[in-house]
């Protein structure tokens, strides 16, 4: 069954060969792969990558923790960029509270610019969202947002709820093979509000915990939604699949 890695971080920084990873993710069934840009140069990294490799695209942003970096024409680079016809959705963008890498005010800012942009360019956000609900529900809101997901969620059902009647879908990486409180929650998403992630080299899932992650290890997290959601895994393969060639226009 094929498996499309939504949210992987693949650049030189963390890994040296690249066309192994992408061989071996191939292995496991997984078929695509979702390079994130989080500035200027990992977005231009990330689609060199899309260039490349036939089965990566790529997405183009501004991090929460980078946004008092962003240079004063970052949307203007955004939006060039953003043109490519690899680039698949604008983000990795959003609000992160708990490390307080940027001041609150830049973030907001620079995460309704790229709200904004992605509506502009009609392409879909990419959300990252810690410690930030209601101020991430107020942006997406005042935005209109036409499109997004919250990569990584792990959150309530009830904040899972709010999110889902705004239209996100809500996207899983591997801390769904050890948060007994996430599979309480993805109980109650529908599967077809669901993608999955690995979100490397970050989040590995069991049995590979505390190594670093990679888009080969999809296969586990996928098993534990079947397993949670009483699914076969196949099913979970062909529902997160068509999730994600929709809602990122992979068709081809």
């Amino acid at each position: 069954m094929n498996l499309i890695d939504t949210h992987a971080h693949i650049y030189s920084e963390y890994f040296s060969n690249i066309d192994e990873l992408i061989s071996q993710a191939d292995s496991k069934g997984v078929k695509k792969i979702i390079c994130i840009g989080t500035d200027l140069k990992t977005s231009k990294e990330s689609i060199n990558l899309a260039e490349k490799y036939n089965n990566v695209f790529c997405t183009v942003g501004i991090h929460p923790h980078d946004a008092k970096d962003a240079p004063e024409n970052y949307i203007k680079e955004l939006e060039q960029l953003g043109s490519h016809n690899k680039v698949v959705a604008i983000g990795e963008m959003g609000l992160d509270f708990f490390y307080k890498h940027s001041n609150k005010n830049i973030q907001i800012k620079v995460f309704t610019e790229q709200l904004e942009l992605s509506n502009d360019l009609d392409l879909p956000s990419v959300i990252h969202m810690r410690e930030a609900f209601e101020d991430t529900i107020q942006c997406i809101k005042k935005t209109n947002l036409n499109k997004g997901v919250v990569h990584c969620f792990t959150g309530n059902s009830h904040e899972a709820k709010k999110l889902l009647n705004l239209n996100l879908l809500l996207s899983f990486t591997g801390i769904i093979t050890f948060s007994k409180e996430l599979s309480e929650t993805v109980k109650t998403i529908p599967i077809n509000k669901i993608m999955i992630e690995t979100d490397s080299p970050y989040l590995a899932p069991v049995p590979n915990r505390g190594k670093k992650n990679q888009p080969l290890y999809l296969p586990l997290i996928a098993q534990k939604i079947a397993e949670i959601k009483d699914l076969s895994y196949e099913d979970v393969c062909a529902h997160t699949t068509f999730n994600a060639v929709n809602f990122f226009d992979l068709n081809e």
